[in-house]
């Protein structure tokens, strides 16, 4: 049905939305033997120069986000290269589960649409008069990992997930607004 994929791809796109490298490294990860063959930029690179690259930046980003002047580094990185990250992973996710070609561009547009929204919270989170604490770090990594494996593995979770993370979204600009 063509709801679960849809969810899917909300997951990945969230996914996306809080960090970068890891969950493409996900999607290549879990797709199997042909690895990033269904993600539309990275297929066309040796596999093993983008598993090398995707895990070094997820590495920096799991170790060194936590840091508050690398941090903004990766926030205007982050911030700048969402959109693009958000429509590439969508769009290996929906070629992956095997959608219609003319579905790409609205799903890519989508996934874009929520990896930049979800990026702008964080950077406006950071800005606050109050950091958040560190452990909330963690549990953004840590969502990020549970959204990209749910992506694959229990879709309509993963995408219920990321539907909640969009109403907080809205919820918490509704209250910056006041």
């Amino acid at each position: 049905m063509i709801i679960t994929e849809l969810l899917a791809i909300l997951s990945i796109a969230a996914a996306t939305g809080l960090r970068l490298a890891l969950p493409l490294l996900l999607i290549g990860l879990m797709s199997g033997p042909q690895l990033w063959s269904n993600v539309p930029l990275l297929s066309r690179l040796p596999p093993a120069l983008v598993l090398g690259v995707l895990a070094t930046w997820s590495m920096a980003e799991l170790m060194l986000s936590k840091d508050r002047y690398s941090q903004r580094l990766f926030q205007i990185l982050e911030l700048t290269l969402s959109p693009g990250v958000g429509a590439v992973a969508g769009i290996g996710v929906a070629r992956t589960l095997g959608l219609d070609s003319w579905l790409h561009w609205p799903i890519g547009i989508t996934s874009a649409l929520v990896a930049l929204v979800l990026q702008l919270l964080q950077v406006g989170l950071f800005y606050r008069p109050r950091r958040p604490p560190l452990w909330a770090f963690f549990v953004v990594d840590g969502l990020c990992i549970v959204l990209a494996v749910f992506a694959f593995d229990a879709p309509n979770q993963g995408g219920i997930i990321a539907l909640v993370m969009l109403w907080l979204v809205i919820r918490t600009a509704y209250l910056w607004r006041r």
